[in-house]
C-alpha cells in the first residue's frame, strides 16, 4: 500500500494547483488522475483568469476572485523558476464588447449592480467608449458595430495547457507523484486516515482532497459530503495562427501568444454530451467576426467542446466532512482563475485541517438555506 500525507483525487487545474501548493509546504502527495476518456474541464477551457463578471448576486465569490487574481504574478514566477514552463499569463486588463447600445446598457446595469454589492473601492470595472476601447488596443481593426465595452484592470488570461504542465512539473519536482489511470472506485475511513482503492492497487493518507471534477459527486458521497454538481456544455473555435494584434484578454475572442485566436464560448445545457455543434460554432463565428471583420479570412482549424462543472449558483464549493474529517471537495468552473488562491489558501487549509472563514459562504449547505440563491458567475 502506497501512503502520503494528501492525497489528491483529480489531476486538472484544481486538483493540481492545491497539490502543487502542498508540496511546496514539504507534504508528501499523490495525485490520482482518471483515465484519458474521462471528462476533463482543465483541457477544454478558454484560459481566462477573470474578475469582473464572478458573483454577482454573491459578493464572497467577486472578493475571492479578486484575491486570486492579485496572486497570480507569484504562481506564474514561482511556476516558471522552478519547472521552465511559463503560464503565459497577460494580465493587461480584460474587456467584454458591446454591440450596440442595449448591450452597454446592460452591461452598464451589471456593473452598477456589482459595486452596489461590494464594499467602496473593492471592485474595479467600468463602461468604455469605442473611443477609449480603441486607445487601450491601437490598431485593432474592430467592426463598426462595437460601441464599447466593460473594462477591468484586473482580468487577463494565460496559456491553460502550458498552466497544468507547469503544475504537473512544479508537483514533481518538489518529490510529489502523479498516477495517471488510477480512477477511484472506493473511499473508506481506518484508524489514521483514508484507504483509497483504484483498480491498480491501494493508497492510505491522512488526509484526501476530492477534486475530480463530474466524478466528484459520487466520490464526496462516500465521505459524507454533498456536492451537487451540474454540467453546462461550452464550446471554443480556433483559428489559424494570425499576425500579432494589441488585443486584451476578453469573453468571447482572445488571441495567444502564438497567434492562434479563440472564439467562445457557449453555454448550452445538454447533459454530458461534449459533441460540438455546428450550430454554435456557427454563432460563435458569426459574433466574432462583428467585433473582428478580419476574421472572415481566417481559417478555422479546429474546434472543441468540454464540460463545465458547475454548482446550481455557479459558485465554487468548499467542503470538509463532518462525518469524515479530513476529507477535503474542492470543485469549481473556475480553475483557471482560482489556481493561485488555490495553491496558496487552500493548500494551506489542507495542511492545517480546517478551511478558513473566507470559504465558509462557499460549503454546499448554501443550496439547503432558504432564501439565498445567488444569481449566475
Amino acid at each position: 500500500m502506497k501512503s502520503a500525507d494528501v492525497i489528491v483525487i483529480g489531476g486538472g487545474v484544481v486538483g493540481t494547483a492545491i497539490a502543487y501548493g502542498l508540496v511546496s509546504r514539504a507534504a508528501k502527495v499523490i495525485v490520482l488522475d482518471g483515465g484519458d476518456g474521462d471528462l476533463r474541464a482543465s483541457r477544454v477551457n478558454f484560459g481566462l483568469v477573470w474578475v469582473q463578471t464572478k458573483g454577482l448576486g454573491f459578493p464572497p465569490y467577486q472578493a475571492w476572485s479578486r484575491r486570486s487574481a492579485d496572486l497570480w504574478p507569484a504562481l506564474e514566477a514561482d511556476l516558471a523558476d522552478r519547472t521552465g514552463i511559463s503560464p503565459q499569463l497577460e494580465q493587461k486588463g480584460g474587456v467584454v464588447y458591446c454591440l450596440d447600445d442595449h448591450e452597454m446598457e446592460e452591461r452598464r446595469t451589471t456593473l452598477l449592480r456589482m459595486h452596489n454589492q461590494m464594499e467602496a473601492g473593492t471592485y474595479e470595472a467600468r463602461m468604455i467608449d469605442r473611443r477609449e476601447l480603441e486607445g487601450l488596443m491601437p490598431g485593432v481593426p474592430f467592426g463598426p458595430e462595437v460601441v464599447g465595452a466593460s473594462f477591468s484592470p484586473h482580468d487577463g488570461a494565460c496559456d491553460p495547457l502550458s498552466l497544468l504542465r507547469a503544475l504537473h512539473a512544479g508537483i514533481a519536482a518538489k518529490g510529489g507523484s502523479i498516477r495517471p489511470g488510477e480512477t477511484v472506485q472506493e473511499l473508506k475511513r481506518d484508524g489514521t486516515g483514508f484507504v483509497i482503492v483504484t483498480a491498480k492497487g491501494t493508497y492510505h493518507a491522512a488526509r484526501i482532497v476530492i477534486a475530480a471534477g463530474h466524478g466528484s459527486v459520487a466520490l464526496a458521497k462516500q465521505v459524507g459530503i454533498h456536492a451537487p454538481l451540474v454540467p453546462e456544455r461550452g464550446q471554443i473555435l480556433v483559428t489559424e495562427r494570425l499576425a500579432p494584434m494589441s488585443l486584451l484578454a476578453a469573453s468571447g475572442v482572445r488571441q495567444t501568444r502564438d497567434g492562434t485566436i479563440l472564439i467562445g464560448v457557449t453555454n448550452d445545457s445538454v447533459g454530458f454530451n461534449i459533441d460540438a455543434s455546428a450550430g454554435a460554432a456557427a454563432r460563435l463565428a458569426h459574433r466574432a467576426t462583428r467585433i473582428l471583420p478580419a476574421l472572415r479570412m481566417a481559417r478555422l482549424v479546429r474546434t472543441w467542446a468540454g464540460l463545465r462543472v458547475l454548482t446550481p449558483d455557479k459558485a465554487p464549493l468548499y467542503a470538509q466532512s463532518d462525518t469524515h474529517p479530513g476529507a477535503f471537495c474542492v470543485n469549481c468552473h473556475s480553475g483557471v482563475t482560482l489556481a493561485a488562491v488555490h495553491s496558496q489558501d487552500i493548500a494551506e487549509a489542507v495542511l492545517k485541517g480546517a478551511l478558513p472563514e473566507s470559504v465558509a459562504p462557499f460549503h454546499p449547505r448554501r443550496f439547503k438555506e432558504a432564501g439565498h440563491v445567488p444569481e449566475a458567475a
